[in-house]
């Protein structure tokens, strides 16, 4: 019974509770990001790109024998991802954003203590 209720004290705790949480909700926004990315902002720049370049597909990009159009399918796509995340992110920190308080000047008893520390500072010093 130790390892049972050691698991389930283990299992239940807040933070992998938190993280699993953290995980679901990350691995669906990145599908809601990769689609954004792959399905609309990539072929709005690709395509006239590729047009101009005379391929239709952007696999079929070649140098000498070495396909490089996956790799810069991957390139832009990872831009166009980070782009976006930072985006997201720069407008969540919008709307979290906090008002931070300015910062408070001594307390009523603080004044006085300094000022009772001033004044034995000067007595001592006649």
């Amino acid at each position: 019974m130790g390892f049972v209720t050691e698991f389930k004290s283990f299992a239940f705790k807040g933070n992998v509770l938190d993280l699993a949480v953290g995980v679901i909700i990350g691995g669906a926004f990145g599908k809601i990001v990769s689609s954004l990315v792959e399905d609309v902002i990539t072929p709005l720049l690709l395509n006239p790109a590729l047009k101009a370049a005379g391929a239709e597909n952007i696999s079929k990009l070649s140098w000498n024998g070495v396909t490089y159009g996956n790799f810069l399918s991957a390139v832009i796509s990872f831009l166009c991802i980070a782009m976006v995340l930072f985006w997201i992110i720069k407008g969540a920190n919008k709307i979290i954003k906090k008002d931070e308080p300015a910062a408070a000047g001594p307390t009523a008893d603080q004044q006085l203590l300094t000022e009772i520390r001033d004044l034995l500072k000067s007595k001592n010093n006649i």
